[in-house]
This record gives C-alpha cells, sequence and structure tokens, in this order.
C-alpha cells in the first residue's frame, strides 16, 4: 500500500490593495511646489502678451483669449525704448566681472587648498566674513571712491564692484572643489615637470570645469541682477543695464502703470538667465554631485 506525501496548503498570501498614502503625498507635494513656484512665471509672461484692456479690466482676465493677445509690449521695448542696448550692457558688466571672478578666485582657491600659506585660517575666515557681509553697507564707501576716482558712467564703476563681492564666494566654492582632488594626479604632473601654473592650467582647472561653471553662473546671475550699484553708478541713458531700465519704464500717462511693458522686460530680462542654465544644465548637475558625493 503505497501513501501520498501529504502537501501542506501554503497560507493565502494577501496583497495590500490599500490606497500607497505615502507616494499620494508626495506627489501632491511635488504639484504643489511646482504650482506654487511657476504662477509667477507664468503670470507674468501672460501679462506681457495681454493687451492693456485685458490688464486693466475690472473682472480678471486669467487666460486672455486671441482677441486680447498682443505683441505691441515687446516690440515697444526695442522700437521704442532700445532695450537692446540695456542688454549689451547688462551682459558686457556680468560676463567682465565673472571672467575676473573666475580668473582671480580660482588661483587663490588652489593656493589655499594645497599650498602652505602662512596665516591660512585667517584668511579663510576673513573671506567667509566677507562673503556673510551685507553688500548693501558698501554702497556709500564705493559712491565715495567712484566719486573720488571719477568713474560715474563708466563700466568699470560697476565690473569691480561685481567682482569684489562675488570673489569671495568663489573662492570658498572653488577651494572645497580642490581639496576634493586626488594629489596623486598632481605629484605625476610634477614628475612630469610641470610647475603649478601649468599644473592648474592643463590638469587641474578642466577636472574642475562643473565647479567653475556653477561658481561663474552664480556671479553671472548677481551682476545681471544687480540693481542699486547699476542705479547710481550709471546715470547716462546709454548705459544703464537691464533692470534700471526695466524700473524706469514709463507709461503713456502720469497715473498709468505700464503693467504691460514691464512684464514683458522681466521675460526679456530673465530669458538670457533661463537659456543660458538650461545650456550648462548637465555641467551644473555634475559639480553639484560631485560635490555631495566627494563631499
Amino acid at each position: 500500500m503505497t501513501t501520498l506525501p501529504q502537501t501542506t496548503a501554503s497560507p493565502p498570501q494577501t496583497t495590500d490593495r490599500g490606497i500607497p498614502w505615502m507616494r499620494v503625498l508626495l506627489w501632491v507635494a511635488i504639484a504643489f511646489t511646482v504650482i506654487f513656484s511657476l504662477t509667477p512665471v507664468l503670470w507674468q509672461v501672460l501679462t506681457s502678451f495681454k493687451t492693456n484692456a485685458a490688464i486693466t479690466s475690472d473682472a480678471v482676465v486669467y487666460f486672455p483669449g486671441l482677441d486680447q493677445l498682443t505683441f505691441d509690449h515687446y516690440l515697444d521695448l526695442f522700437r521704442q525704448n532700445q532695450f537692446y542696448i540695456y542688454m549689451v550692457n547688462s551682459a558686457l558688466v556680468a560676463i567682465v566681472s565673472t571672467v575676473l571672478c573666475l580668473a582671480l578666485g580660482s588661483p587663490a582657491a588652489y593656493a589655499l587648498a594645497r599650498l602652505r600659506i602662512p596665516g591660512e585660517q585667517v584668511i579663510l575666515a576673513t573671506v567667509l566674513i566677507v562673503t556673510l557681509f551685507p553688500y548693501i553697507l558698501l554702497f556709500l564707501g564705493l559712491l565715495e571712491v567712484v566719486r573720488a576716482l571719477g568713474l560715474a558712467n563708466n563700466y568699470l564703476a560697476l565690473i569691480i564692484p561685481y567682482t569684489a563681492i562675488n570673489l569671495p564666494l568663489t573662492i570658498l566654492v572653488m577651494r572645497s572643489f580642490f581639496q576634493q582632488l586626488p594629489r596623486d594626479l598632481e605629484d605625476s604632473a610634477r614628475v612630469d615637470g610641470y610647475n603649478t601654473v601649468q599644473m592648474l592650467g592643463r590638469i587641474v582647472l578642466p577636472m574642475t570645469l562643473p565647479a567653475l561653471v556653477t561658481t561663474g553662473i552664480l556671479a553671472f546671475i548677481f551682476a545681471w541682477n544687480e540693481y542699486l550699484f547699476a542705479l547710481t553708478f550709471m546715470t547716462r541713458e546709454g548705459m544703464k543695464t537691464i533692470p534700471v531700465a526695466a524700473a524706469q519704464l514709463g507709461a503713456t500717462t502720469l497715473f498709468e502703470v505700464p503693467y504691460g511693458p514691464l512684464a514683458a522686460a522681466t521675460v526679456v530680462g530673465t530669458l538670457p538667465l533661463v537659456l543660458l542654465v538650461l545650456f550648462f544644465q548637465r555641467r551644473i548637475v555634475q559639480g553639484l554631485t560631485s560635490g555631495s558625493v566627494k563631499g
């Protein structure tokens, strides 16, 4: 008589088919953050295309119809206000100050990261204090310097302060990246006959290109958006920058606020920054990722 092997029935597997509340809350938080961040931008873009009647209407026009759209605000910026001159001025000041920040800050950061300098900690503490110091408090002193040197209505009146303000941040950021590089590469370069300057230009800086891009964009954005120094030191119409020109846009009447031209000027002034960040997006992500991983 043969007996069949007894098989024990496995307990029924229970599947949790409930609502994944954590995932739902995560997506709700993401959607809220995106909407909260992009709504002012979308409102400015829509306002820049609305007609004056739609902007000043008693009933708020959230999404204008085809008969309420116009390109006159953008055309007037370049046709009547010569906005392209202000864009060139802002680009010139921002590019030159950013290049100077990287050219002066990178060697200084490398020296603080690799070379043994007497009083290194004191220098780093001073740089950190200067970074945290509100630059607005330098206004009166810089005004006297500009007046004494006769730099009013001169691009140097903006380039020099912008470079000086962004230089401490450039030194601190680049120093942290230089410290993360392996010393074996520099030792091998010295064996091959490279001096410090050649090693910095041919080996170290190409390896820290994402950090250079990230730091340069931060310096560029500050110089592009700065308002107080540009308002005070540049009084000639043809030398104003975008923030000053946008703030001084006039309306057709004394009691009218030029919402449409202001919105168009905001979009035109912000678009180069958006394109710059999108163009260097991969480098920025590499710089942030390498900094967070190695740190």
